[in-house]
């Protein structure tokens, strides 16, 4: 199953750069490979809606999420509709936006999850994560791994979006 993994999110905004640091520490680890593409977005969304055209079975979203829940809480969403991620406060929605162009050229994979991370500060100039949300790295690769069918173990609050 070709899949897609897509870091959102700026380094310069703190917490907000979770979903990069989780590409990056993807890459570290050999994540990618010959059906699983790793692709840092950063804040250009756009971007994955024309690498969504290249045909992806699977698609799964790495960004900060704002969900009412201690910083450094994991959540893993399977996405239903796009509607639904525009109820899901991503800081700016850049995912929300890249989604919906990429269904309106018909390019969005059959399958798409949501792996966010609760920010403590997204506002302020700040050049690295916070201590709870550097924390909660690793484990966002792990749930990633198991999403992609590999054995980790898991700790994330799960649903459906």
């Amino acid at each position: 199953m070709r899949t897609l993994v897509a870091g959102f999110g700026n380094v310069l905004r703190g917490d907000d750069g979770f979903g990069v640091e989780v590409i990056r520490r993807c890459g570290e680890m050999g994540l990618a490979g010959d059906e699983v593409e790793l692709m840092d977005v950063g804040t250009g969304g756009l971007r994955l809606a024309q690498e969504l055209l290249t045909g992806y079975d699977r698609l799964i979203v790495v960004d900060a999420m704002t969900r009412g829940g201690d910083p450094g809480s994991l959540y893993v969403l399977e996405v239903e509709s796009v509607a639904a991620i525009t109820e899901i406060d991503m800081h700016l929605a850049v995912p929300s936006r890249a989604l919906s162009v990429a269904k309106a050229l018909g390019a969005l994979p059959r399958q798409v999850f949501m792996v966010g991370c609760e920010p403590a500060e997204v506002d302020e100039l700040i050049f690295e994560l916070s201590e709870p949300v550097r924390g909660a790295v690793d484990a966002a690769v792990r749930q990633i791994h198991h999403l992609l069918g590999a054995p980790a173990a898991c700790g994330a609050t799960s649903g459906h979006t």
